[in-house]
């Protein structure tokens, strides 16, 4: 794989929200990395989210769309968090092939507060609770959870430790987030949200070379056994390779997933294969909504009905609907 301008020999770029998986096999590592533009600026957009709230979001999302193209089957990745924080959770679901939404709830004084003396570091916004990788198969199949409370300073450490407890993958993840302030076509002044990711796994033929040492206070925690851990050399390369990677190059357009993978790997060798689009496409709908509603008992309905109708907001992509109450009374 070599590097020529404008493209990489006769490889065309995959461009924004766009997935591209990849493997190096010099250091036995597979991964994915993307940038998201247009899809994240209109999740973001539709609710208007403080700026703390949106790179929250923004990460999640970045997390999610990662793992959830990963995905052999048909079903949905749920990634959420839950805390007593300003900022109590945030959820980010993809469902197969390429649907994506999110959203989250905070408290306004809470965050105002937390604001105003500086604290929206992640870990400050989200507070103590969990953070919880759902994957749903659908009907007839039984949901995995995968959970680990909010532990790190920012939703890359707290990822870290999902992956150790839960994977025993070794496992580097980096997100990031962007604002963008520039000029639309008529030159009005103009503000957009861009971020990017990579998740990299290391995956060699030998499954032992992969141990990790046990988490303290694990199942298989041995005292001070893992001081005396000796990493995998690739590994070891590897991951130096992606804490190189500096913030801004996840989200400069003018880098490009492709061309941030060959800066990074091109001497070990890597290869990337064909990218897995994403959309903003949210899986709500009247049919849905209306079910959710005939479930309800016939006080609740009432207690729900308002100038005569009852009305119902998608959390996720803030569509309106209105049923009238015979529409889902029992009868």
């Amino acid at each position: 794989m070599t590097e020529t301008a404008p493209g990489l020999g006769e490889f065309d770029f995959a461009g924004d929200d766009h997935v591209v998986p990849f493997q190096v096999e010099g250091l036995d590592v597979r991964g994915r990395a993307v940038q998201l533009g247009p899809m994240l600026d209109a999740i973001l957009e539709r609710h208007s989210y403080p700026l703390p709230v949106a790179r929250l979001v923004a990460e999640t999302v970045v997390l999610t769309v990662l793992l959830g193209t990963s995905l052999k089957f048909e079903g949905k990745l749920i990634v959420q968090t839950q805390g007593d924080g300003p900022v109590d959770l945030v959820v980010a679901d993809f469902s197969t092939p390429d649907r994506v939404r999110a959203y989250a709830r905070y408290d306004e004084e809470a965050l105002a507060a937390a604001e105003k003396g500086g604290r929206t570091q992640p870990h400050e916004l989200l507070g103590n609770g969990i953070l919880a990788f759902t994957i749903d198969q659908g009907a007839y199949t039984q949901r995995y959870q995968g959970i680990v409370a909010l532990d790190g300073a920012t939703l890359e450490e707290i990822a870290a430790v999902y992956f150790r407890q839960s994977e025993q993958i070794p496992t580097k993840v980096r997100l990031a987030v962007a604002e963008l302030l520039d000029r639309d076509e008529n030159g009005k002044p103009r503000h957009r949200w861009r971020a990017g990711g990579m998740v990299a796994q290391f995956l060699p033929e030998a499954p032992e070379r992969m141990r990790q040492p046990d988490l303290p206070g694990g199942d298989g925690d041995d005292g001070d056994a893992g001081l005396l851990f000796d990493e995998d050399d690739l590994w070891a390369e590897a991951k130096v390779m992606v804490e190189t990677i500096d913030i801004d190059e996840l989200t400069d357009p003018t880098v490009g997933t492709e061309r941030l993978l060959y800066r990074l790997f091109h001497e070990r060798g890597v290869r990337v294969y064909q990218p897995q689009a994403v959309y903003d496409r949210c899986s709500c709908s009247r049919d849905k909504i209306r079910e959710v509603l005939e479930g309800l008992s016939d006080e609740d309905i009432e207690h729900s009905i308002e100038d005569g109708q009852i009305k119902v907001t998608c959390e996720f992509c803030s569509t309106n609907y209105r049923f009238e109450a015979s529409e889902v009374r029992s009868q």
